[in-house]
């Protein structure tokens, strides 16, 4: 049976319902808007990840016994919630950005239509999704444009919580990871496995050749050889004399990359190895990674800084009401008016404005109204970036699973390569693309 995700959520989300539903808003249909004030650490853009994880927990967001008999222990809510969440289901509209897509501030990265009943107990599951795997995702897509062609593996499992893994792994994947060492990232999304030994394997063994000895013969001398669990020099020495010139791979975690890297590859090429491949995999991100474009590696493994958000780990996405029905049923944008904290009212529709195939701002056209929204015809140079992902309670199944994962990692391709050149460079600056609001034609 599929675990429920009702309790992912915040008590006063709750105490609201409850009050609504005493004094009759509980039905009042609503639009909360799910996007970021900012960039976060003078990044030049963010990526959409994890709306298909949600998809799939929001299909499982249902009251059973148990939460209901724990909501009921605990006093959160009074008998009729607890009726009226017995047979919750969401039967509103949810549209947003793609995954893989990039968005800027104010980017209407998610939007949920529905009752406000329906809708507001969505706000922490939302979030906490959202704010987690685009974190991931927007830091693995700068180490993957400082990689270039170079494979990237993600291996940060043990710098994370268990569920955590698993979705940065995909998240990772998403904008350009090769490869995870996360097998249940592997079963649960289709992503590809890695992984040979660490310095364990090594120390197990009465000598290292003894233990690349029994490597190479379980796994071939096409296997990955780990050398530096002594002397990185006499390491190197070893596995060729022990896997021959064919050796598939060895791999570094220490010491200073840049001269630790090319001091490496000239032995292995004097030892005649001239086509084993060296990866890097010591606490790297995408700096480190960038400061070795011209060291002799061939690939990385990327492991806290990647799970992490390479600090910074979480999007720092709201989610706010925006447009509401009134009592007389007519639709009124509504807006938090607070100091560093506002947002801008009314239902939204966003375009990528284009020139020459390259992106040149975030437009965002604001309607007051509820119906008379921008389309793709007012606007016929530029992208919508909309699409539906649910629609009357009804989720689009092609956004879930390891199809939905594949989806999003070639969305992403072709979205990172509007970006301006600018839009690419690691340094601390504005956002890549300006956001312009205008009004609803």
């Amino acid at each position: 049976m599929t675990a429920s995700t009702a309790l992912h959520t915040d008590r006063y989300e709750f105490t609201m319902l409850d009050a609504a539903l005493r004094d009759g808003t509980a039905h009042r249909r609503c639009v909360f808007e799910l996007f970021s004030r900012r960039l976060s650490a003078g990044r030049r853009f963010g990526v959409v990840a994890g709306s298909g994880r949600l998809l799939s927990l929001i299909r499982d967001f249902r009251f059973g016994d148990d939460e209901l008999r724990f909501l009921r222990d605990e006093r959160v809510v009074d008998a009729e919630t607890l009726t009226w969440l017995e047979n919750y289901r969401f039967t509103g509209s949810i549209t947003g950005y793609r995954e893989g897509e990039l968005y800027f501030p104010g980017s209407p990265i998610l939007t949920i239509e529905g009752t406000f009943a329906e809708a507001v107990v969505l706000e922490t599951l939302a979030l906490s999704v959202l704010n987690h795997d685009s974190a991931v995702a927007t830091a693995a897509a700068r180490m993957s444009i400082a990689a270039g062609d170079r494979p990237l593996a993600e291996m940060g499992s043990r710098r994370a919580g268990e569920q955590s893994a698993v979705a940065a792994a995909r998240a990772a994947f998403i904008v350009g990871f090769g490869a995870t060492s996360n097998l249940e990232a592997g079963r649960r999304w289709g992503i590809p496995t890695m992984g040979t030994a660490a310095h364990a394997w090594t120390l197990l063994h009465d000598t290292e050749e003894d233990a690349f000895r029994s490597q190479v013969e379980s796994h071939g001398a096409e296997t990955t050889l780990l050398v530096d669990t002594y002397d990185i020099r006499e390491g190197v020495a070893t596995a060729v004399r022990v896997a021959g010139t064919g050796l598939g791979g060895v791999r570094i975690d220490s010491g200073d990359l840049p001269i630790v890297a090319a001091e490496v590859r000239a032995q292995l090429d004097e030892l005649g190895a001239t086509a084993t491949k060296v990866t890097v995999t010591s606490d790297l991100d995408e700096f480190a990674i960038a400061a070795l474009a011209a060291s002799p590696v061939d690939s990385y493994g990327v492991g806290t800084s990647v799970v992490t958000g390479s600090g910074t780990p979480t999007a720092g996405m709201v989610y706010k009401l925006v447009a509401r029905q009134a009592a007389d049923e007519s639709w009124v944008a509504v807006a938090k008016a607070s100091t560093d904290k506002g947002s801008k009212g009314g239902r939204k529709a966003a375009f990528r404005t284009l020139d020459n195939g390259t992106a040149t701002s975030e437009l965002i056209a604001v309607s007051d109204g509820f119906e008379a929204v921008d389309t793709q015809d007012e606007h016929p140079d530029a992208r919508l970036l909309q699409v539906p992902l649910a629609v009357a309670g009804d989720i689009d199944a092609s956004f879930e699973g390891p199809a939905g994962v594949l989806s999003a990692r070639e969305h992403h391709g072709r979205a990172r390569e509007e970006l301006p050149v600018r839009g690419l460079a690691l340094s601390r600056s504005d956002p890549a693309l300006p956001t312009v609001f205008v009004d609803a034609s």
